[in-house]
């Protein structure tokens, strides 16, 4: 399969599944309004929450790298440094990703 395809086929995918992720996530945001910060930290530590709003975080940077990766194939010329700002913006993509997935899991400790 070519590159582009895998591509295109991985953003439909990502952004299928972001829908129902950010209308859960929209939804409960609203209800943070008249909580306290422990029921929102209560929230986040809940099981079926964490594991909802972890996967939440793992697909918006994966589909928000894809997208921005995109964006360099069609505007950096040089082949080298789109491959630089391509491999600089997937190691950020899965840092950010862990260390917000460490920060969830720590508070719930």
């Amino acid at each position: 399969m070519i590159n582009a395809t895998k591509k295109w086929l991985f953003l439909k995918i990502s952004s299928i599944i972001l829908i129902p992720l950010v209308i859960w996530f929209l939804f409960n945001l609203v209800s943070f309004y008249d909580k306290s910060y422990t029921d929102v930290v209560i929230f986040f530590t809940s099981q079926p929450n964490k594991f909802l709003f972890s996967l939440l975080v793992i697909n918006m940077f994966f589909y928000s790298s894809l997208s921005i990766s995109e964006v360099f194939e069609d505007y950096i010329g040089d082949n080298k440094l789109k491959n630089v700002a391509n491999r600089l913006l997937y190691l950020f993509a899965i840092i950010i990703s862990i260390l917000t997935i460490l920060v969830l899991y720590k508070i719930s400790l």
